[in-house]
């Protein structure tokens, strides 16, 4: 039995087509677009990460031998610190119910969401997931001391399931730090809060299992834009939104979806830089406009050996241009179908997905340098970014987290 992929509250699709080849193989060196900057082979881009500083009464990090198991002897301080600032999201709104006795009428019925939050500004701007307030006509937060105030939506980003939503006439609210989540490394402890099946304020503990989790691990809405930490932290139903925390207290990710029908040891959470990232935009914008190289990518890992001897890859990783949009920023830069993008302004992108996040999230208008290699020849080149064309989305139909069986439906808060 296949598995699922379940939304607990849940980058460009890459089209997979071969590279092109020439049936004769010439050795000859390749032409580097105009205005490309050759570099040695050798250099390669670094990613530096500040270490933020740890919060009063958080969980001492112990030192240990190479072969000694060293855990925290209680994670009541991360819990206690963090509490105050996680919310109980309620939501109402209409769904529409089917109709078996008249045929293309439909009625409509009572929509009951619940999910989790936190607050990240003292002004009551309270981050979560897009699907918990996906379709809401009314939006009700209780805080911790069980106050119950009005929201409404600030901004939303389906594709990355991140949305904000902010207090009426709230002004000083206990706000959480976020930390570094590209700090975090696989085996680090972790810890979850939020109302699994309504139980509110619920605390559970693991460790981060994975990282860098997309489409092909968690077969969620193919356009979406995922890279989530996999952890086996206790998640469930009406966890969706809420924070995973490290021993410092400080948020990492956002609890988003789970694996099959419930706490399996498998969930997953979008990356606290993430949020941070588009943060700013959405309190401005209320929405996010993408930018864009013009390109169709994939793994430079799922080419066949045959292809990569042909690019003359070797072992190196990065995204593989598999088309060109005509007149488009890559287009205009020369870019050319086989080329080879190791790095984006100075970051590494060893995954088609990440050159995507950060080619979207960039600026349109922006003008950013590449790391290029074409047949084995590494070079940077700059290109202007232009404008994602977004396609339409229609609202998905919203369900009652807790009637809906999970082995009946795929995608359930």
């Amino acid at each position: 039995m296949k598995s699922k992929a379940i939304l607990i509250s849940v980058l460009v699709p890459v089209l997979a087509t071969g590279c092109g080849r020439s049936k004769v193989e010439k050795e000859a060196e390749p032409a580097l677009p105009p205005g490309a900057v050759p570099v040695a082979a050798s250099a390669a881009p670094t990613l530096n990460n500040g270490v933020p500083a740890p919060l009063p009464g958080a969980v001492p990090e112990a030192k240990a031998g190479p072969h000694e198991y060293v855990g925290p002897r209680s994670f009541a301080p991360v819990a206690k610190s963090a509490d105050p600032s996680v919310v109980t999201i309620y939501t109402l709104g209409e769904e529409q119910e089917p109709s078996f006795f008249s045929r293309g009428k439909r009625g409509t019925r009572a929509a009951k969401g619940l999910g989790t939050g936190f607050i990240v500004q003292k002004d009551g701007v309270i981050v979560t997931n897009d699907h918990v307030i996906n379709g809401a006509d009314e939006i009700l937060v209780q805080l911790s001391d069980e106050r119950r105030l009005p929201a409404k939506i600030a901004g939303r980003d389906p594709r990355t399931d991140i949305a904000v939503i902010k207090v009426e006439g709230a002004n000083d609210l206990p706000a959480i730090a976020l930390g570094d989540s590209d700090a975090l490394d696989v085996g680090d402890w972790v810890v979850a809060i939020g109302n699994p099946f309504g139980l509110s304020h619920t605390v559970s503990a693991g460790i981060v299992s994975a990282k860098g989790r997309g489409r092909d691990d968690v077969p969620l809405d193919p356009s979406g834009y995922y890279s989530f930490i996999q952890t086996d932290a206790s998640i469930n139903p009406g966890n969706s939104g809420g924070p995973l925390l490290n021993l410092k207290g400080e948020v990492v990710g956002m609890n988003s979806a789970i694996r099959g029908g419930g706490a399996q040891g498998i969930g997953f959470a979008i990356p606290i830089n993430m949020v941070k990232q588009i943060l700013p935009t959405l309190l401005r914008d209320g929405h996010l406009t993408r930018s864009a190289l013009g390109v169709r990518i994939r793994d430079a890992r799922d080419l066949s050996a045959e292809d990569r001897a042909h690019l003359k890859l070797g072992d190196q990783k990065g995204a593989v241009v598999e088309g060109v949009e005509p007149n488009g920023p890559a287009d205009r830069a020369k870019l050319e179908v086989g080329d080879l993008i190791v790095a984006f302004d100075g970051q590494p992108t060893d995954r088609s997905s990440l050159l995507q996040w950060m080619a979207s999230t960039a600026g349109v208008g922006k003008t950013v340098t590449l790391r290029v290699v074409r047949q084995g020849k590494p070079f940077d080149l700059s290109v202007t970014l232009g404008e994602l064309k977004e396609p339409k989305r229609a609202a998905r139909p919203r369900a009652a987290p807790r009637v809906v069986d999970p082995e009946d439906d795929p995608f359930v808060r």
